[in-house]
């Protein structure tokens, strides 16, 4: 996953830095499924999207899902909300990883329906984009 997500935002000149914190956040992201999805998931989905300045990683599973509240994404790097009541129990740093390096970090989960979490993060470029007339 690491290696054909940072050559992909490698042939779209995602400067360095960039592309670091985006393979961070999402290898934590795919090891929280291995960690928690449960033994029956064999596979998971890691998709990227590149939208003007804005990256998008989503890596969504169909595993046991966690018993936690949404986490939706409010506006600053690091911002994160709960989006219903209740606390997230976190067990390991990973989620505050992905808060660290994303601008949006966004997670949905629910009991035997799988969990989705998708990271944004406003990126910058090697190479000055050339401008058309």
């Amino acid at each position: 996953m690491r290696q054909v997500l940072g050559d992909t935002l490698r042939g779209a000149d995602v400067d360095e830095d960039s592309i670091a914190d985006i393979l961070l956040a999402a290898t934590e992201a795919c090891s929280n499924v291995v960690l928690h999805a449960g033994p029956s998931v064999r596979a998971y989905t890691v998709a990227l999207t590149v939208d003007g300045a804005i990256c998008r990683v989503e890596v969504t599973d169909v595993g046991r899902g966690l018993l936690v509240p949404a986490i939706s994404p409010r506006r600053g790097p690091g911002r994160d909300t709960v989006a219903s009541a209740g606390a997230l129990a976190e067990s390991g740093r990973g989620l505050s990883i992905m808060r660290a390096c994303m601008d949006e970090v966004t997670l949905r989960s629910a009991p035997g329906r799988g969990t989705r979490v998708v990271l944004g993060k406003r990126v910058r470029w090697s190479q000055p984009l050339a401008r058309t007339a």
